[in-house]
């Protein structure tokens, strides 16, 4: 049975939104690469930097469960935790236990990590302005 116009319209409108997808997250990694970082270290950075800038950062808890960060960054937990183990690595964050539950582990951004986070920002900005149709400046 061949497809009906809608089914192909909405399959290219698709594989358009993930070749858009792949462009962005590939010219990401090409220029945030001499920052050490790429596109997905770069977003657990802009998450734990918005949790410090928002209103957790007023109840003096400016980090996040891992958990609730694979949820942000769309990554599997063991994808994030190789992830955050390099950042903790590079001293770019920390891991601390979960104090509400000890099984949980905790993700903050340190002074480095906030300081690259501050530099890198406004690049990585820019290539999504670049990049995404209807971005403005």
């Amino acid at each position: 049975m061949a497809a009906t116009k809608s089914e192909r319209v909405l399959v290219q409108e698709w594989r358009d939104v993930l070749a858009l997808h792949a462009r962005t997250m590939c010219e990401l990694d090409r220029e945030l690469h001499r920052f050490g970082l790429g596109a997905s270290d770069f977003e657990v950075l802009d998450v734990l930097a918005e949790l410090s800038d928002g209103d957790a950062a007023d109840a003096g808890d400016c980090s996040s469960r891992v958990q609730e960060l694979a949820c942000r960054v769309h990554l599997s937990q063991s994808a994030l935790s190789r992830l955050i183990a390099r950042l903790e690595k590079d001293g770019l964050v920390t891991r601390g236990m979960c104090a509400e539950d000890r099984r949980g582990v905790r993700v903050a951004l340190t002074d480095q990590g906030r300081a690259r986070h501050a530099e890198v920002k406004p690049l990585q900005r820019a290539v999504l302005s670049r990049m995404l149709p209807g971005a403005t400046d």
